[in-house]
């Protein structure tokens, strides 16, 4: 932990850069920035996580996590275990979050993932690119989106 002052001399304030912080001191971020919007945009819907699950025998072998906000699916994991894959899981996990985010009110939803991952697999379900960074070295991360309603 690499630590100074901030704030000048005889400040109280301390700054540090953590390489293992504590959960409890990463959790005061989301927590302040909600209580800042909230004050900006009252009443404002909150996020909500969203998972779906492939359990067998209760032992997780495939699933995607992510949340709904604002009208928009952010699906942040999705994975599938080497002997299912190629089976339609993903697709089917996919559909299953979808539906559950139009049930939620969602108009889109969106992705990110290294072009050594899925791009194409999104692309497949109609997810359409919309950004895209080198990184790591040698590869790409590209940023994915679809709609789920018609607009109106």
């Amino acid at each position: 932990m690499n630590s100074g002052s901030l704030l000048g001399s005889g400040s109280r304030y301390g700054l540090s850069v953590e390489d293992d912080p504590a959960k409890a001191d990463v959790e005061v971020l989301p927590n302040g920035l909600e209580a800042f919007n909230e004050r900006r945009w009252p009443r404002h819907p909150p996020w909500r996580p969203i998972a779906v699950f492939v359990r067998n025998d209760g032992e997780v072998v495939a699933g995607l996590a992510g949340e709904t906000y604002c009208g928009w699916l952010f699906i942040k994991y999705l994975w599938v275990s080497e002997g299912l894959r190629g089976r339609g899981v993903g697709r089917e996990l996919m559909a299953r979050a979808e539906a559950r985010a139009r049930d939620r009110g969602c108009h889109s939803a969106w992705v990110d993932t290294f072009s050594f991952q899925a791009p194409g697999f999104y692309q497949k379900l109609g997810y359409e690119e919309f950004g895209r960074l080198d990184y790591p070295p040698d590869h790409q991360r590209h940023f994915l989106r679809k709609r789920l309603s018609l607009l109106e």
